[in-house]
């Protein structure tokens, strides 16, 4: 039998370095995705304030729901790859290894422990649904009660309420867990 240039455990070693640095990756972009909605939801509230036009209010739900639905999935990628290394990757390096999976990879289970962690989940929903859901849909209230509206942009302004309403169901059914098994990280 030929000699291996390259183990299994190099193997997996480079397959966690590779899904970690996405995790990274993934995790500078989602946390930039809250500046970016702040400073969106400023300049539209800014330009309506300057040209008292509410219709323009209407641009906040799209971009809020495209940012947070952007949002939502890199969060739940991180989550899933988090998971992939407890789960697949930390087992295959300890048995290679000959160790517990609980001695391999510790900080991926270890940060999960954190007495304050429900506490934050809590608050990064609630964070999550202001910033993506409340904001827009305040956007749209104040274009109601404006009154003036044609009937073509009030008939938009009730698809782009729908839309926010989903984007609110997803952001927390992707943050409560229906098993302990899919808990996010």
């Amino acid at each position: 039998m030929p000699e291996r240039d390259v183990s299994v455990g190099q193997l997996l070693l480079t397959e966690y370095q590779t899904v970690k640095d996405e995790q990274k990756s993934r995790i500078g972009f989602r946390d930039n995705l809250l500046y970016v909605t702040l400073t969106v939801v400023a300049a539209v509230v800014a330009a309506v304030a300057q040209a008292g036009r509410p219709a323009m209010l209407l641009a906040l739900p799209p971009v809020c729901v495209v940012l947070g639905w952007t949002y939502l999935v890199n969060d739940q990628k991180i989550s899933a790859i988090g998971a992939y290394v407890r789960d697949e990757l930390a087992p295959r390096l300890a048995e290679l290894a000959g160790a517990e999976a609980t001695e391999v990879f510790r900080w991926e289970a270890a940060h999960r422990q954190d007495a304050r962690r429900l506490s934050r989940k809590v608050v990064q929903l609630v964070v999550d649904l202001l910033a993506f859901c409340v904001v827009p849909a305040s956007g749209l209230a104040v274009y109601w009660v404006a009154g003036g509206p044609s009937a073509g942009l009030v008939s938009l302004s009730l698809l782009e309420a729908l839309a926010v309403g989903g984007l609110g169901l997803n952001i927390v059914l992707y943050a409560v867990p229906l098993s302990p098994a899919a808990e996010p990280d």
